[in-house]
C-alpha cells in the first residue's frame, strides 16, 4: 500500500477506486444537503468540509442544496444563516438549489409511477398503517387501497394536489413489498398534505415529497456522483436506489449514496430538536450563543474557520459513531489564536497597585510586542503610570516558595516594564487589601538595555495603568454540561446537567486602552488568562468581550466534583415516586442486558423474551439516550435495540436518533448485535 493510498479516509478511497475503474473525473459532482430547519452545528461542519473539501480535491463542483420539503419547519431565517455559515467556513458553492425548484418535475415522475402501477393514493390513519407495516420478523399487510385503479389514484392524487382533502386525509404511496426485511420498502410514503405556506412556493402546493422521495430525486436532477450521508441513513440506501430504478436513464449519470458517521461532541448534545429546547427554555440566549455548538455560536465565542477546518481534519471520517473530546476543538483554536493573536493585557479582578518611588504625574509609552509568535505581527505602545491595577489573586502578603507571583519583600517583573518589590498593604475596615504598596528597580524597564533590565526574577504579572485603562464586560464561558454525555441517562433529562457555572460575567474589567479600536474580526491573547474575542454587544461606549478558550486545558482538574455530583444523581429515589425496592421496566431491562452476552440457549431465549416484553411499558423518550450507551457495553446495547424493535412495531415514529442507533448496531462487531440491528 503507498503512503498516498494510506491517507485516504474511505469516502476518498471510493472515489479514488471509482476514477481508478474508470469513472469519468469530469462528472464528479458533490452536494452539501441541509434542512433549513434550524441553524448549522459542529456536526455539519464535518459533512461541509468532506463534500467542499472533495470538490477543491478533485476541483469538482459542489451545489448547496437546500432540501425544503417540510413548510411546517422551514424558515428563510434558516437559508440564510447556513449560506453564511458555509461562507464564513470559507467554502463557495457551484449553484444555490432548492429541491422545491423540482417540485414539479418530483410530481410528474409521481404521476409517472402511479400509471404504471407502483404508486397508490391511501386514506388509512397513520397509526393504521404502522400498524400494518408489521414488525421486523414478521410481514405487513397490504392496505386495502394498495389496488386501487390507476384511474382512481390519478383522480384522487389530482385532488390532493388542487387541495381538496385536509392535511392528514389522505397520502401517497410507493407500492413496493409489504414483506421486505427491509421496514423502509414496505410501500413508503411520497407525498402528504401539508397545509403552510412555503417559504420559497408560497401556496403554489400544498402536497410535498417526502424527504426519501426528494433526496434521491434531487441528486438525479443535478447529476450529483457521490451522495454522501450520515450514517442514519445506511438502512434508506435500498430505498434511494429503487426510486431511481423507476426514473433512470441510462444515457444519465446514476449518483451512489454512501454513508459516514455523524460528529458527536463530548459535553454537549447535537440534536436540533435538543439545541431547540436549550433555546426556547432560555437556557441559552439563542442559536448563537457562545456556549452552543452551532457554527454560529462558536464564530461568536471567537472560533476561526480554520480552526473548525482544521479540528474536522483532524477528528477524520469514520464507519462508525464515536464521540469526540470537546478537548480537541479547543486544542485546535489555541493552536491557530496561538498564532494569530494580538497579545495585550486585561485585568478582571483588579487591585490597586502604587509604586511609590516612581515620579507622580508622570507617564510614559512602553513598546508592546503584538505576537511573539509573528515576528511581522509590529508592537503597539502601552501607556504605564505609578499607580496601576493588577490581579487580586497574583499578590499574597505571605506565601510558600512554590507562590512565584508579587509577595511583601520579594520581586517579581511587570510585564514589558520594571521589577517590583512588594513593601506593604493597605486594608478596609473589614480587612480587605485594597491597595499594594511597592518600589520598583527604575533601572529595570524591559528592553532599555541595561544590566537591570536583564535581572531574572521568578515571576511575571499583566498590569494596566488605572490612568489609562478602559473598562468592559467580559463574559468567560465553560462548558454547558458538566456530564460528558447529557442525554445519555436512562433517568435523567439532558437538562439535569447544565452547567451552573457554563457563564460569568465580569461587568468591570481593565483593559488597555488598545483595545478601544477592536472590532469583530479581532482575537486577543489577555496575556496569562485565555483567547479573547470582541461581542456583538459592545457597543462604542460599552465594550463587550467573550472568553473562547483559555491558555491550558484546565477541565480535568474539575471533573472530581461533577463526577461526585452524577454517583448522587444515580441513587435511588428516596422521597416519593417509585417505591424503595421496585424498579421501573427500563431500569429492568438494563438490569437483564447488563448480563445478556454471557447466557446461551434457553436463559438467552427467555432473557429476549422478558426484554421484549418489558418494552411493551418502555416508551420512547425513557428509551432514547441509551442509544448513546458506550459501544463496549454490547448486552445493554443489545437490550435496548430489542425494545426499540418493540416501539416501532407499535407504530414509533423512526426518528434520526433511532435510525442512527440502528445504523452503529450493523456496523458493530457483535453479530448478536449486528443481528438485532439487521432486524429493525
Amino acid at each position: 500500500m503507498t503512503e498516498e493510498h494510506a491517507s485516504l479516509n474511505f469516502i476518498e478511497q471510493i472515489i479514488a477506486d471509482d476514477l481508478a475503474a474508470g469513472f469519468d473525473p469530469n462528472k464528479l459532482r458533490f452536494r452539501f444537503p441541509p434542512e433549513p430547519n434550524g441553524y448549522l452545528h459542529i456536526g455539519h461542519a464535518a459533512s461541509i468540509c468532506l463534500n467542499f473539501g472533495l470538490g477543491e480535491q478533485h476541483n469538482a463542483p459542489v451545489n448547496l442544496r437546500f432540501d425544503d420539503t417540510n413548510p411546517s419547519k422551514e424558515e428563510q431565517e434558516y437559508v440564510d444563516a447556513i449560506k453564511y455559515d458555509i461562507q464564513w467556513l470559507g467554502f463557495k458553492w457551484a449553484k444555490e438549489c432548492y429541491s422545491s425548484d423540482y417540485f414539479q418535475q418530483m410530481y410528474d415522475w409521481a404521476i409517472q409511477l402511479i400509471k404504471e402501477g407502483k404508486a397508490y393514493v391511501d386514506e388509512q390513519s397513520a397509526e393504521a398503517m404502522a400498524e400494518q407495516k408489521g414488525t421486523p420478523t414478521t410481514p405487513g399487510v397490504p392496505s386495502p387501497y394498495r389496488d386501487r385503479s390507476v384511474e382512481e389514484n390519478l383522480d384522487l392524487f389530482e385532488r390532493m394536489k388542487e387541495g381538496e382533502f385536509e392535511q392528514g386525509s389522505y397520502v401517497l404511496r410507493a407500492k413496493i413489498d409489504m414483506a421486505s426485511p427491509n421496514m423502509l420498502m414496505r410501500d413508503p410514503l411520497i407525498y402528504r398534505i401539508v397545509r403552510k405556506a412555503h417559504h420559497r412556493t408560497g401556496t403554489a402546493w400544498c402536497i410535498y415529497p417526502m424527504y426519501d422521495w426528494a433526496h434521491g430525486e434531487s441528486d438525479y436532477i443535478e447529476q450529483v456522483s457521490h451522495s454522501l450521508c450520515t450514517l442514519e441513513f445506511k438502512m434508506h440506501r435500498e430505498l434511494y436506489d429503487w426510486f431511481l430504478d423507476q426514473i433512470y436513464d441510462p444515457s444519465l449519470l446514476r449518483p451512489k449514496q454512501r454513508e459516514f458517521a455523524r460528529r458527536n461532541l463530548s459535553y454537549t448534545v447535537m440534536s436540533k430538536r435538543k439545541l431547540l429546547e436549550l433555546v426556547q427554555s432560555k437556557t441559552v440566549s439563542g442559536w448563537d450563543d457562545p456556549r452552543m455548538p452551532t457554527i454560529s455560536g462558536l464564530r461568536r465565542r471567537g472560533y476561526t474557520p480554520e480552526s473548525i477546518r482544521k479540528f474536522s481534519e483532524v477528528s477524520g471520517i469514520s464507519k462508525r459513531d464515536s464521540v469526540t473530546d470537546v478537548s480537541l476543538l479547543e486544542y485546535c483554536i489555541r493552536e491557530d489564536l496561538n498564532k494569530t493573536a494580538t497579545r495585550v493585557m486585561a485585568v478582571l479582578d483588579p487591585v490597586k497597585l502604587v509604586i511609590t518611588n516612581y515620579p507622580a504625574g508622570k507617564t510614559e509609552l512602553l513598546t508592546a510586542e503584538n505576537n511573539p509568535e509573528d515576528p511581522n505581527s509590529g508592537t503597539h505602545e502601552l501607556p504605564f503610570s505609578g499607580e496601576l491595577y493588577i490581579e487580586r489573586e497574583d499578590f499574597k502578603e505571605e506565601a510558600g516558595n512554590k507562590f512565584f507571583r508579587l509577595t511583601l519583600g520579594n520581586e517579581v517583573r511587570l510585564k514589558s516594564a520594571y521589577i517590583i518589590k512588594g513593601e506593604s498593604v493597605v486594608k478596609d475596615a473589614a480587612g480587605n487589601i485594597t491597595e499594594i504598596h511597592c518600589t520598583a528597580d527604575l533601572d529595570s524597564r524591559s528592553g532599555s538595555g541595561t544590566e537591570a533590565s536583564t535581572r531574572k526574577v521568578k515571576g511575571t504579572l499583566h498590569w494596566v495603568s488605572i490612568q489609562h485603562a478602559i473598562k468592559a464586560e467580559v463574559r468567560e464561558y465553560d462548558r454547558l454540561f458538566l456530564d460528558e454525555a447529557p442525554d445519555s441517562h436512562e433517568d435523567k433529562s439532558f437538562m439535569d446537567f447544565i452547567n451552573p457555572e457554563s457563564l460569568k460575567v465580569i461587568k468591570e474589567a481593565y483593559l488597555e486602552p488598545f483595545l478601544q479600536g477592536a472590532s469583530m474580526e479581532d482575537k486577543f491573547q489577555f496575556q496569562r488568562l485565555g483567547y479573547f474575542t470582541l461581542d456583538k454587544d459592545s457597543k462604542a461606549e460599552h465594550l463587550v468581550f467573550n472568553k473562547t478558550v483559555g491558555l491550558r486545558d484546565s477541565w480535568a482538574k474539575q471533573q472530581p466534583a461533577p463526577a461526585q455530583k452524577n454517583q448522587a444523581a444515580k441513587q435511588p429515589n428516596q422521597g416519593g415516586g417509585q417505591a424503595q425496592g421496585q424498579r421501573s421496566a427500563i431500569n429492568e431491562i438494563q438490569k437483564i442486558a447488563k448480563k445478556y452476552t454471557n447466557l446461551s440457549g434457553d436463559k438467552l431465549a427467555a432473557a429476549r423474551a422478558t426484554i421484549a416484553k418489558l418494552a411493551e411499558e418502555v416508551s420512547y423518550e425513557e428509551l432514547e439516550p441509551l442509544f448513546n450507551t458506550a459501544a463496549k457495553k454490547v448486552g445493554t446495547r443489545i437490550g435496548v435495540m430489542i425494545a426499540l424493535g418493540v416501539l416501532l412495531s407499535k407504530g414509533q415514529e423512526r426518528t434520526t436518533e433511532a435510525e442512527a442507533f440502528i445504523a452503529a448496531g450493523l456496523a458493530d462487531g457483535n453479530e448478536e448485535l449486528a443481528g438485532e440491528a439487521a432486524k429493525l
